[in-house]
């Protein structure tokens, strides 16, 4: 059940594409050689105008993520879920479909249009897909054909049939899987896709450890799918994890999509060693991107007269934080709060900002995520205000943050990592 990114010849794309699964192939579902597709007698009216499925698809937008040629709201491995799920959501019908890891809707809304369904349950860690999901549907008169859930009870209960966007980190796909097996119907299919050069073979093992059968369907535009049947019992919940940070005091709680895990990545450790020089009379701070609260937490752990807002668009991540901030009793200075890149901030409210900016958007390197992160600093900070960041040191921020946030200086520097400190100052704010 192992596949792994490589070249194939046009031949091997449809024939034995999977190492150990070429006796398996008979048996599972095919993609189609055009999307699921109702005729017209059997569209609702609501569906009238909307147009097919690849039509939909292609009226999608990623806003309010970001937004560039190289980005797209819709890739081959979604079109192959679809696809290869047809069978699978039909059987299941209207209010036992659920999405999980859909990007900008392509899955919800192309088993809206494909198949007339109504009461689908998506879970979207990201909040800018949540946002771009309801845009999206919004602007096709679909709103109403979905229901957005946290990951849990009322995602799953009864459900039949799981499409899965497949996460990149392991301990992600774990929860999630934890979660089907325990919730889902015991006769659910879960037909989970990806492209080739993000699958492993880990994968398979972990959907293997919850269910009894994982099998390969051959592959399209570098792309396939996973279906994933009979769920095996579970037992406790092994998510949120916790573990110790002895050289900072600190527990860390961490859900599966949380970044890092309970781990301190190597960033946030660097910048945690300039954590005494951060703008020692500061009242009001925010941990920019929290991740599993580590550096909110440390900061109100080292300054017991701080309030500290910790923001993040993951609900993993969030969650993660405001266990992390209640561990180490600090959650009555510690406000932890899901957000794209502090938009919901007040100007002028902040004398503080930490750091530690992504460098990817989704699978795509590129630097907008960070770029609109220290915008919104230079509209959160107060006057004096300082925004602290560490980043990989060949991204070269600093003139992009002097720009956006104020005069910026490199205060540490090491084999891999930069971090800076930016002073918001009068003139920077009149002439934003």
């Amino acid at each position: 059940m192992w596949f792994a990114a490589r070249r194939v010849s046009p031949r091997a794309s449809t024939e034995n594409y999977c190492v150990g699964v070429s006796h398996a192939m008979a048996s599972i579902p095919q993609p189609a050689k055009s999307g699921p597709v109702v005729t017209e007698g059997q569209r609702s009216s609501t569906l009238d105008g909307v147009g097919d499925v690849e039509e939909v698809l292609s009226r999608l937008r990623r806003y309010p993520d970001v937004e560039a040629l190289n980005l797209y709201a819709v890739d081959a491995a979604d079109r192959l879920v679809l696809d290869v799920a047809g069978e699978a959501v039909a059987a299941a019908g209207s209010g036992k479909v659920a999405v999980i890891g859909d990007a900008y809707g392509a899955l919800t809304l192309g088993v809206v249009v494909g198949h007339d369904l109504r009461d689908i349950r998506v879970h979207q860690d990201l909040l800018t897909g949540e946002l771009a999901l309801a845009n999206n549907a919004k602007a096709l008169g679909l709103a109403d054909r979905y229901t957005a859930h946290a990951l849990d009870v009322d995602l799953l209960d009864g459900v039949r049939a799981v499409l899965l966007r497949l996460p990149r980190a392991l301990s992600g796909l774990a929860e999630i899987a934890e979660s089907i097996a325990r919730y889902a119907a015991p006769d659910v299919t879960v037909i989970a896709g990806g492209r080739d050069k993000y699958l492993t073979k880990s994968m398979n093992d972990t959907l293997g450890q919850y269910f009894s059968q994982v099998r390969a369907s051959r592959g399209r535009q570098k792309s396939r799918t996973l279906l994933v049947t009979g769920p095996k019992a579970v037992g406790s919940p092994a998510f949120p994890v916790r573990d110790r940070l002895e050289d900072f005091d600190l527990d860390v709680v961490a859900h599966g999509a949380a970044f890092s895990g309970p781990r301190l990545d190597i960033g946030t450790r660097f910048l945690l060693q300039h954590l005494k020089w951060m703008k020692p009379d500061a009242r009001d701070a925010i941990d920019l991107g929290c991740g599993t609260g580590i550096l909110a937490v440390a900061l109100a752990k080292a300054r017991p007269a701080i309030r500290v807002v910790g923001t993040d668009q993951s609900a993993a991540a969030v969650a993660s934080a405001r266990a992390t901030a209640a561990v180490n009793e600090v959650e009555d200075r510690v406000r932890v709060v899901r957000d794209d890149a502090m938009s919901s901030a007040a100007d002028n409210s902040a004398d503080l900002v930490l750091c530690n900016p992504p460098f990817h958007v989704g699978a795509a390197v590129h630097t907008g995520s960070a770029i609109k992160m220290f915008a919104e600093t230079g509209r959160v900070l107060r006057p004096g205000g300082e925004l602290w960041t560490v980043y990989n040191s060949h991204l070269n921020y600093r003139g992009v943050v002097e720009r956006m946030v104020g005069r910026t200086d490199v205060v540490g520097r090491n084999r891999k990592f930069t971090v800076t400190r930016s002073v918001r100052g009068l003139h920077d704010v009149q002439e934003r």
